[in-house]
């Protein structure tokens, strides 16, 4: 069995959003499989120094255009959260809740939800009442859910996966490893076909 594709993501991000998208069926037609990974940006831009690229004058509009060609290249549908970027540590708690309680396939899946909620139809994750609903859509217990998030547990689990994450060399999301070589950015998916492919190059 070949080695997993570990995929860290951030909730907020729009490159992970678009990443996710393809990640999975280009992983499995090499006969791996995805490990999702949710952290807090913040986190490692805080030890990297950076913040986000929407936070700089000078590469708000240009960034603002890239998160939307991106997506409509992909072919995908995409809006901009009516607020940007936002907090999601609550979301990625509820990812950790269900990867060790229900497994990967589950978190997986409820990353996928988080992501297109919030670029697609601009649900505010970080808002208590618009989180749960959507885990009610999603099939969950929408009151359980904000037990957990609001659970040192699972406050400590998400702290752990973003010092982990730092201490691997993520600084952004979506960061790709395959085989231990990293690769940040939904525009590295040229390198990672090629690497999956055939290997290192």
């Amino acid at each position: 069995m070949k080695p997993p594709v570990i995929f860290y993501f951030d909730f907020s991000s729009p490159y992970s959003y678009i990443a996710n998208e393809w990640l999975g069926a280009l992983a499995a037609r090499h006969g791996r499989r995805v490990q999702h990974q949710a952290i807090l940006l913040g986190a490692t831009f805080q030890v990297a120094e950076l913040k986000s690229p929407v936070s700089y004058p000078l590469k708000r509009e240009y960034s603002l255009r890239d998160f939307e060609r991106s997506a409509r290249f992909e072919g995908l549908p995409y809006a901009l959260p009516p607020v940007f970027p936002i907090p999601t540590q609550n979301a990625a708690r509820v990812f950790w809740w269900l990867s060790e309680t229900r497994g990967e396939q589950a978190a997986a899946a409820w990353a996928t939800a988080g992501l297109r909620a919030l670029f697609t139809a601009g649900v505010p994750l970080n808002e208590p009442d618009a989180l749960k609903a959507l885990a009610v859509r999603h099939g969950l217990d929408g009151s359980e859910c904000e037990r957990v998030w609001n659970d040192p547990q699972w406050k400590a689990r998400l702290k752990r996966a973003n010092d982990e994450a730092i201490g691997a060399g993520v600084f952004g999301a979506p960061f790709i490893v395959i085989d231990g070589e990293p690769f940040w950015g939904n525009d590295r998916r040229p390198q990672i076909e090629r690497w999956l492919a055939q290997g290192p190059f």
